[in-house]
């Protein structure tokens, strides 16, 4: 493919990044953190209820932290080539979510303290929620820099084909697809960035044309087809 545009995210996607980063570490660190009160001081047959709580707040810290990550990771993706750090950047949501709730479960397990029905009824709901903490935190299609390049040439190579201007499309602050044409009613009269798909895809991580602009960009390349036609006629 000719023109190869490779992927590299921008300064400001970077900065977001990094934003998303430090406040799923924060809400990691608050699970840890819960983690270990639970552990000190609610292991016992008297506050079964108050550990349970406990755990259903550590798994929304989990989720949280996980969901923040893998947000950051579309925005400023790794590497394949670097094989290590693309499987941790990719994967410490699991990791992190495993480790929110593994010792915690060994603890109410192996304390001689408590019941058996203590430990059946908070043993058996940290370890449930340390399982959705774990699966939650998988990301079973991590993002790379790699698979952006590929993806912004075959997009561009498809607007292409559609007569779109790769290079002049538009996105909104808050929209989650870049368009074709200004006056497109998802984005008028909003505040818009213009620039290229690649552009699109380095600042914001969007990835796919608007579908009204797409039909548009087919009707209006159908017509152009007809009319070359008629001319050579």
């Amino acid at each position: 493919m000719s023109d190869i545009k490779v992927f590299e995210a921008s300064p400001e996607a970077k900065g977001k990044a990094k934003q998303l980063r430090l406040f799923a570490i924060l809400a990691w660190l608050l699970a840890m953190a819960g983690q270990i009160f639970a552990i000190v001081k609610l292991i016992s047959d008297e506050t079964l209820v108050w550990l349970i709580i406990a755990i259903v707040v550590i798994l929304i810290l989990a989720i949280t932290g996980s969901v923040l990550w893998k947000k950051a990771n579309k925005l400023d993706p790794a590497s394949e080539k670097d094989s290590t750090r693309f499987f941790i950047q990719n994967q410490l949501g699991a990791i992190m979510g495993v480790l929110a709730f593994l010792p915690l479960v060994i603890f109410i397990l192996k304390d001689k303290n408590i019941s058996g029905k203590t430990k059946g009824i908070a043993g058996s709901i940290a370890a449930v929620a340390m399982v959705v903490a774990g699966i939650t935190g998988i990301d079973f299609n991590p993002p790379s820099i790699e698979k952006y390049t590929e993806e912004i040439n075959q997009q561009t190579e498809a607007a292409k084909n559609l007569n779109i201007d790769t290079d002049n499309v538009y996105w909104s602050k808050a929209g989650n697809k870049y368009h074709a044409y200004k006056d497109c009613h998802y984005i008028k009269g909003k505040n818009l960035s213009n620039g290229s798909i690649k552009e699109s895809w380095e600042q914001k991580g969007i990835s796919e044309l608007c579908k009204v602009c797409q039909k548009k960009a087919k009707k209006s390349s159908i017509s152009s087809d007809v009319k070359d036609l008629i001319e050579t006629d």
